[in-house]
């Protein structure tokens, strides 16, 4: 694909997500568009290459934002293998998730609420387990919404990875959208009294504990070098 059309593609992305029904056009614009040569990457790049680790150090995540407005951000995450982006949160945000090079594992949990339940507490919260599996590029394109889909989840490098990351709107503390992180326990492992459950019910819900910024959490940022999105004013 070349930069023209690339730029065309993200263009329409930006079209889409000033639309009613955006999610199934950025989802398809995605899938069926988007390759990893199109935004300059490929397997041969040094950051893919395995480094070395003191003591047994979990490599650091790399980040490069392509574009950002106040409706969204554009973004592509560089997983070293065993790399982690510990689980966390998008609160009122919708995300779409497109892996464009190598393998993960993505963990993901929607929050369950009922009349009783207290968001503000900062007691653990029950969360309903989504996903739990590997991911293999190409895949589809995921997507989460802010109650649902997933929109707690974690992802673990078992290759390097990159995962191209379209979140509207972005993160903002001033607006009520920082980002949390947690730690999940299994649901045996607390009381509950809400609910009585047991097996394999039991193994779809676990508690979800907010703590503070992990380590991991911490990323390096890098320049973008693929092709350019260039805004064009309208008379």
């Amino acid at each position: 694909m070349n930069p023209f059309l690339l730029l065309a593609i993200l263009n329409l992305i930006m079209y889409i997500l000033k639309c009613v029904h955006f999610v199934n056009g950025i989802s398809h614009v995605l899938a069926d568009g988007m390759m990893a040569e199109d935004v300059g990457l490929s397997r041969n790049l040094p950051f893919f290459k395995t480094k070395t680790t003191i003591g047994g150090e979990i490599p650091k995540v790399a980040c490069t934002n392509i574009y950002q407005s106040e409706n969204f951000l554009l973004c592509i995450f560089f997983l070293p293998a065993n790399a982690v982006i510990p689980l966390h949160n998008h609160p009122g945000m919708t995300v779409f998730s497109k892996l464009l090079l190598g393998k993960v594992h993505v963990k993901a949990y929607d929050l369950v609420t009922d009349d009783n339940s207290d968001d503000s507490s900062s007691q653990p919260k029950l969360a309903s387990l989504k996903a739990d599996g590997v991911f293999t590029a190409p895949c589809d394109t995921s997507v989460l919404y802010p109650t649902s889909g997933g929109n707690i989840h974690a992802f673990t490098a078992i290759t390097p990875c990159a995962i191209l990351d379209v979140m509207g709107p972005p993160y903002s503390k001033k607006d009520g959208r920082d980002c949390s992180y947690y730690r999940d326990i299994p649901f045996d492992a607390l009381p509950n009294e809400r609910a009585v459950m047991t097996g394999e019910e039991s193994k779809r819900y676990w508690w979800l504990e907010e703590i503070d910024a992990p380590k991991e959490s911490e990323m390096e940022g890098i320049e973008y070098m693929g092709p350019q999105i260039i805004e064009r004013s309208t008379l």
